[in-house]
């Protein structure tokens, strides 16, 4: 299939800079992925659609304040570091060593250190690496992540430039396990008050954790969506999970994913039998029209960019040509799209 294919327009006033005051007040666009019709309502009546027996699989990451604003030592520039990835132990010698992103890159080269925070965090840039990413090792006193937790900022999206007010609303109410550059934006809309009340319906909540990188913004740029390489990202199913979810096929439920990160995830899942397995892995799944779901019935999700690896998924649930005429009909009520936006049930 072709790039072009999940193309749609979208007005750039349409695309939300700040999230709502209440997280369950966003509005909640309903697609029968076989008929592709289509309800309008808000997610609060979320539950209206949810059976007893049906389970909601969500994923509990933490998105950490991975953004570092500082300059280098010796020339005072300006730098900015993107935390992306911890190294393994003893990768790169002793220290604690991360994967990171640049910015001006042109101007952070191999044996530059770097400050942060009047020299309360400092870095040496060991390496470059393929896509032009630096290896640094971190130079601290007392833990890492309390000290990140002082001067990192939070890596809102590209196409958010309204600066964020509490950084607790780019984290879902659920967040548990640090490691996340983005946020799983599809669980924002969630409140305590209605997981209790869906819980109270009978429908089993489970997690798992996936902890999403920044290639989820990256572009499709080849053509032939199949030529598209997939970036690659750390997930965990745990046992308790896996059980949930069997039990609830057994009783006849239906697995609702709470995002595209639990998607994928359990999607990865699966052995070549389409039996469904605890663990933890690296997963590079791509999913686009023609896959088989093993896994998921349903999918929460927010709306997507045009030609994004994600609504390429969205798409190979429930079919491109409806979920386009959905995109059609959210642009035309003026839905608020990408990550502080609006969100889409799938069932």
């Amino acid at each position: 299939m072709r790039r072009q294919d999940f193309y749609y327009d979208l007005p750039e006033e349409l695309i939300a800079q700040v999230p709502l005051a209440d997280r369950s007040a966003s509005r909640l666009l309903v697609l029968d992925k076989k008929t592709g019709a289509t309800e309008h309502k808000h997610f609060r009546d979320l539950l209206q659609y949810l059976r007893p027996h049906d389970c909601l699989i969500l994923n509990d990451t933490r998105v950490m304040p991975a953004r570092l604003l500082g300059e280098r030592e010796d020339t005072g520039t300006h730098v900015e570091l993107l935390l992306l990835r911890r190294c393994q132990e003893g990768q790169y010698g002793e220290g604690m060593c991360w994967e990171v992103l640049v910015h001006p890159g042109r101007r952070v080269r191999p044996g530059h250190r770097l400050t942060f925070g009047d020299g309360r965090l400092r870095a040496e840039v060991l390496s470059i690496v393929e896509g032009g990413n630096r290896i640094v090792r971190f130079d601290f006193e007392g833990v890492f992540e309390e000290v990140l937790d002082q001067l990192g900022e939070m890596p809102l999206p590209p196409y958010i430039h309204e600066k964020l007010q509490d950084r607790e609303r780019y984290q879902t109410v659920y967040a548990k396990e640090e490691g996340s550059a983005a946020a799983p934006t599809a669980g924002l809309h969630f409140t305590q008050e209605l997981l209790d009340e869906i819980r109270t319906a009978g429908v089993e909540i489970g997690f798992l954790t996936l902890h999403v990188g920044l290639g989820t913004f990256r572009p499709v740029k080849e053509e032939e969506i199949e030529d598209h390489e997939m970036h690659s990202e750390f997930c965990i199913l745990s046992e308790e999970t896996a059980e949930l979810i069997r039990r609830c096929k057994a009783q006849g439920g239906r697995v609702i994913a709470v995002g595209t990160t639990s998607c994928r995830t359990l999607e990865s899942m699966v052995d070549e039998n389409g039996i469904l397995h605890a663990g933890s892995k690296w997963t590079d799944i791509f999913i686009y029209p023609g896959y088989t779901f093993h896994v998921i019935d349903g999918l929460i999700t927010n709306f997507h960019l045009p030609e994004s690896t994600l609504i390429m998924l969205v798409s190979a649930l429930a079919g491109r040509e409806h979920v386009l005429e959905a995109y059609r009909q959210a642009v035309e009520l003026r839905y608020r799209f990408f990550s502080f936006g609006d969100a889409m049930l799938i069932v």
